[in-house]
């Protein structure tokens, strides 16, 4: 007994000290700053332009690196000023440890500016899960059309470049269509050349809307090009203006997926409020119809888990137990209860409970 009570103390120090993850990578990153229990981290090894206004850091990843699929966004934080912040972007894996975070610099944007100004070759950066559906991977749809507008060609690339990698490009037949406003803003333009002569089935066009004889936005005669669209999947990424008129032009393909990179919401004409209810802290806010649910509790001092807020990365998904909302990206109405709702994306259209 006398041992026993002497070895309870020093496994109760074990526990909450040099087992405790955070210290633990504490040291350990004083050794080698990707070192790790349980976080994805990257050091940035290279930093180019690769158009006007964007971006591209390679980045050597840590054995805990999550690269999930071609396509899929990963959550980015960056400490700046004392401060965590996270931002969604897609990545290029480029081999079996390194990957590349290609991005537009946004006016006002603090993780952009101060990953394209401020981060230096060696800074430390770090990943959360991968997310996302809008992949080529595991479907059997071999005529696909990819369409993307300004940076949203980043999840495009990541595709193309994994399909290249893997052989696998040939198999299919490939189109891709890029909306930029001025040529020198559209990024790998060689490396599209360079695969369109290496696959004989792989064409794109670079639509420039405001050079000299622009041309023209997503249209209808974009679509006709293709004829019968039932056996084609259709991917498109943009703002999500441009997403939206791409799902409404082309809603006869077999299979269509996409992703909104900036929320251009409908305008919201509901006037008047409704009652949210959240269930598990019991709180009621009375919260107005034209705002997100979202938007609407921050505006009441609430602080709901959120992450992208355009509806991609579900992290402010919550059960909806009873009421009705509308999606503000395109008016959609849900009613059904007990079903999932994105609050950064729908506005409440009756009383609401909410499982939060």
């Amino acid at each position: 007994m006398h041992v026993t009570q002497r070895k309870n103390p020093a496994l109760k120090f074990l526990s909450s000290s040099i087992y405790d993850t955070h210290i633990l990578n504490f040291w350990a990153q004083k050794i080698n700053p990707l070192w790790s229990m349980d976080q994805m981290l990257g050091r940035i090894t290279k930093k180019e332009h690769v158009a006007k206004g964007m971006v591209s850091l390679t980045v050597e990843c840590n054995k805990r690196m999550n690269y999930g699929v071609a396509g899929q966004h990963h959550p980015v934080i960056v400490e700046i000023a004392g401060r965590r912040l996270e931002r969604t972007y897609s990545l290029t894996r480029l081999d079996a440890t390194h990957v590349q975070l290609t991005f537009k610099t946004v006016s006002g944007g603090t993780v952009s500016t101060w990953l394209a100004d401020m981060a230096q070759i060696g800074d430390i950066i770090e990943f959360g899960q991968p997310y996302g559906d809008m992949l080529c991977e595991g479907y059997p749809e071999k005529d696909v059309v990819l369409l993307a507008a300004g940076s949203g060609i980043t999840p495009m690339f990541s595709m193309l470049h994994q399909l290249a990698h893997t052989g696998q490009l040939a198999a299919y037949h490939m189109t891709l269509m890029y909306w930029v406003k001025h040529v020198d803003e559209a990024a790998f333009k060689d490396q599209f050349e360079t695969w369109s002569h290496q696959y004989p089935n792989f064409k794109y066009q670079i639509f420039c809307t405001q050079d000299e004889g622009a041309a023209a936005r997503l249209n209808e005669q974009h679509v006709e090009a293709y004829g019968d669209l039932h056996e084609h999947a259709v991917f498109a990424c943009g703002p999500s203006g441009f997403v939206n008129s791409a799902r409404d032009l082309f809603h006869a393909a077999r299979l269509f997926k996409s992703e909104a990179f900036t929320l251009s919401p409908i305008e919201i004409t509901e006037e008047g409020t409704v009652t949210v209810t959240l269930k598990k802290s019991q709180k009621i806010f009375v919260i107005p119809k034209n705002r997100s649910i979202l938007e609407a509790l921050e505006e009441a001092n609430e602080r709901p888990v959120y992450g992208c807020r355009m509806g991609i990365c579900n992290k402010c998904s919550c059960n909806k137990i009873s009421g009705v909302t509308t999606n503000i990206t395109n008016q959609a109405e849900h009613a059904e209860p007990g079903s999932p709702v994105r609050i950064c994306v729908n506005s409440a259209k009756s009383d609401l409970v909410l499982d939060l």
